[in-house]
């Protein structure tokens, strides 16, 4: 790339390949290995796979923490062997039976001090796989019934646990992953705004950032753009989830820019023009394969948004800065939108 550009480096998970099952139906592909899936991540010029703790160390509670420590260390090796990194490591905290009513902010004590233990694990295997980086998706923290629980009390209960996150590791670095809602009826922490102060209530905010991405924004009904440039603007943004989505429904995790384009290129353009990805950030994506594609073309999702992606930045970057400028200072925004509107569509101007 350009002298003086963000060269930008990609990642994505493992379920990013999937076999295509949704609440009303089964799966429609073959399920590939791990081993395949790090093969594919290669092959399609990916940097880093993004993990949960049981990506890294399948049947994680039942394992002892040697054999934890085993088979993170063999998780790490197959990485290294193929060129590559492991972002981050999120604690699933939303499949156990101990995280029915929420994990952190359970209403039993039992099942908040489950949830810590298993976030300390994979905090271990964070430190194998050779990061410092968890991420909090915050699944189950919220009501479905709001007498159920004490809001104020359900705060004090997730910093004292992130407080003891950041004891525990005194590297580690926490990126809260903000969702309005899903699998819970209302989430506690649904916008970057509510992420940003939880850190701040932490032991060390210097170590709590936010990872945002683009379909819990709309889902918000905020602007994705406006999100990440609010996290940018406090040197928070340390990841992003792209994909796309059709308006306020579950979570579809399309491909990036397939459903606005114009969406997604200002994503692409506040990344760009504020230095993402210069301090090493990675562009994640937690893209999903259409149900309807056949195994052979099922990665084709992953491929076609870094693809849009780098499209984008190209965009960005040959973006005419004076006439921009110009229109803002004669403050003509609709001549904006006709150019931008141009630029994006190849035209002439």
């Amino acid at each position: 790339m350009t002298e003086g550009l963000t060269s930008y480096r990609f990642s994505f998970g493992p379920w990013n390949i999937s076999e295509g099952a949704d609440p009303f139906g089964p799966v429609v592909r073959d399920p590939l290995s791990f081993l395949e899936k790090v093969k594919i991540a290669k092959q399609l010029g990916f940097e880093a796979l993004q993990f949960h703790d049981d990506d890294a160390v399948p049947d994680l509670d039942s394992l002892r923490p040697a054999e934890i420590t085993k088979q993170a260390r063999a998780t790490k090796q197959i990485l290294a062997d193929h060129g590559l990194a492991a972002e981050f490591v999120a604690p699933r905290l939303w499949f156990s039976p101990h995280t029915i009513d929420g994990a952190y902010t359970s209403n039993d004590p039992v099942d908040r001090a489950y949830a810590v233990e298993r976030s300390i694990k994979a905090v271990d295997i964070a430190h194998e796989l050779g990061t410092h980086l968890m991420v909090l998706w915050l699944a189950r923290e919220g009501t479905y019934v709001r007498e159920a629980k004490s809001v104020p009390q359900a705060m004090q209960h997730l910093v004292e646990a992130i407080n003891k996150l950041l004891e525990y590791d005194k590297h580690l670095r926490i990126l809260v992953e903000p969702k309005p809602n899903e699998p819970t009826d209302q989430a506690y922490i649904p916008t970057a705004g509510h992420a940003l102060a939880l850190g701040y209530r932490t032991i060390d905010p210097s170590r709590m950032g936010i990872l945002i991405e683009t379909a819990h924004q709309i889902l918000a009904g905020l602007d994705p753009s406006d999100e990440m440039g609010y996290a940018l603007s406090f040197h928070k943004l340390w990841s992003v989830h792209l994909n796309d989505q059709s308006g306020l429904k579950f979570d579809e995790d399309k491909s990036f820019g397939e459903v606005d384009l114009r969406r997604a290129f200002n994503q692409v353009r506040v990344l760009e023009e504020n230095g993402y990805g210069r301090n090493g950030e990675y562009v994640g994506l937690d893209v999903k394969a259409m149900r309807t594609q056949k195994q052979e073309v099922s990665t084709k999702h992953l491929a076609n948004s870094k693809q849009t992606f780098l499209w984008l930045v190209e965009k960005v970057r040959t973006l005419n800065r004076q006439l921009q400028s110009e229109l803002i200072k004669q403050r003509d925004y609709e001549e904006l939108n006709r150019y931008i509107t141009a630029h994006l569509l190849g035209v002439p101007y």
